[in-house]
């Protein structure tokens, strides 16, 4: 056996993906980033890189940048995407007992701009051929799932009933770190310190535990996703699955680019409003000095902490109204092109390190905000709302936030999250009837009606 890390790319004939990515999501643990039937899908583990606390996303960098200096690469296709790939999914917070990890996959499947192509990774001796990668696709597509993945966040469910919903298939809902009554408290709590001056702004989460005696497949949930909501990015990477609409950070080449959102609207409140559903969002979200005043929160947040890294930068000055099967939001892209800092363009997880947590999913100031989540929540997020994603050799990479989400804890269950941004004018009961919303494509995609 060798130590060399060495990486085969080839095109993939067109005619083999008709129905896109999601068509190569058959195994519960296939790694998975896909937006409108394009992105990777990855197959196996060659390689896999764990860290904890403030340090982990440097660390991870470190790993990823000395595994690929020395590696054979033999690239025909060269896109963002091919060569050497890892897939990876972070702790939300730097005080997480949960792994931050980085997987290098066997095999990954590509999909870009009608491009299909095929990588095959290893450190195994032997000749890397067209042929051989095929094989070993095929025999990944075709073998049964493997055990379980790790636990992701290990916790018992306790067994007060939440939410009154009627569950399908016998499946159940059990609350999680807190009652909905003790979540609202919290809230309440969050408004008193923000009218106190302490913060400005809080993002407030909340678990809740899915239990699915059928069991819990992660293939069949990221292929729901993917179908239901194309505009967002769907994610799966070690029992971690769910379909974010934001964007942490893309690079590509010297460009970089975000997707802002802060402002929730559910669409059912649209029901038997006067005018186009559109018209009411716009109305009630745009129209909102609460909605508006927590977006631009969202994005001062993310400019500032991009800008030492950018010669050059634009946002859009107004928001835009991006419109999701579940609820609509106040988004805003951010665009910036990167520029040398030390000598050399800043990686993707050197810019994540420093965006993260952005005030989307934390509030501001970010220490102060931080503290009162921990203090709050009473929960360890994990990886929910913490960076997931992949990167390559070249530079390249795509970093969503991972909400709209859930991580799988056993064969039969599934712990979700959601979480709502807390400013002076939120009122518990809305922002709890949000959490709802945001739940509703993780309980769409485990058969439960909500």
């Amino acid at each position: 056996m060798t130590s060399t890390f060495r990486t085969l790319t080839v095109p993939l004939n067109g005619e083999s993906t008709p129905g896109g990515l999601p068509s190569f999501l058959v195994r519960d643990d296939v790694l998975c980033w896909t937006r409108r039937e394009a992105g990777l899908v990855g197959f196996g583990e060659i390689a896999r890189f764990t860290a904890t606390g403030p340090e982990r996303f440097l660390e991870a960098d470190i790993w990823w940048r000395h595994l690929v200096l020395e590696a054979e690469i033999t690239d025909s296709v060269e896109r963002p995407g091919t060569g050497p790939v890892a897939f990876g999914s972070f702790a939300f917070s730097k005080a997480s007992a949960h792994a931050s990890r980085l997987i290098v996959p066997e095999i990954v499947v590509g999909l870009r701009d009608g491009c299909a192509w095929l990588t095959q990774l290893t450190f195994d001796d032997g000749d890397l051929t067209e042929a051989g990668a095929l094989a070993a696709l095929a025999r990944w597509q075709d073998a049964p799932s493997g055990d379980a993945h790790e636990p992701g966040v290990p916790a018992e469910a306790s067994t007060a009933v939440g939410h009154s919903l009627a569950p399908a298939a016998e499946a159940t809902l059990h609350t999680g770190s807190l009652s909905e009554t003790d979540w609202m408290a919290a809230v309440a709590a969050g408004v008193e310190e923000i009218r106190a001056g302490k913060l400005e702004k809080l993002v407030l989460a909340r678990d809740i535990v899915a239990t699915v005696p059928d069991g819990v497949n992660a293939a069949d949930v990221l292929r729901e996703l993917a179908v239901r909501y194309r505009e967002c990015w769907t994610y799966g990477v070690d029992g971690l699955v769910g379909s974010t609409p934001e964007m942490l950070i893309q690079v590509e080449g010297r460009t970089a680019q975000a997707r802002v959102l802060a402002g929730t609207l559910d669409r059912r409140d649209a029901e038997g409003m006067a005018g186009s559903p559109l018209e009411f969002a716009e109305r009630v979200l745009a129209g909102s000095e609460k909605q508006r005043h927590e977006h631009d929160i969202a994005i001062e947040s993310l400019t500032t902490a991009l800008a030492p890294f950018s010669e050059a930068m634009n946002a859009h000055s107004e928001p835009f109204i991006l419109e999701l099967p579940n609820v609509w939001h106040l988004a805003s892209d951010v665009k910036a092109e990167l520029t040398e800092v030390e000598g050399h363009v800043p990686t993707c997880l050197a810019l994540i390190n420093a965006l993260h947590p952005t005030a989307a999913v934390c509030g501001t100031p970010t220490t102060v905000a931080g503290a009162l989540i921990r203090k709050l929540e009473h929960l360890d997020r994990g990886p929910y709302a913490g960076p997931v994603g992949w990167l390559d050799a070249a530079g390249n990479g795509e970093w969503g936030i991972a909400l709209r989400g859930a991580v799988i804890e056993s064969p039969e269950t599934a712990r979700l999250y959601a979480g709502c941004g807390i400013v002076e004018g939120s009122l518990p009961e809305a922002e709890l009837a949000e959490t709802w919303a945001k739940f509703r494509p993780m309980l769409e995609s485990l058969g439960i009606s909500s």
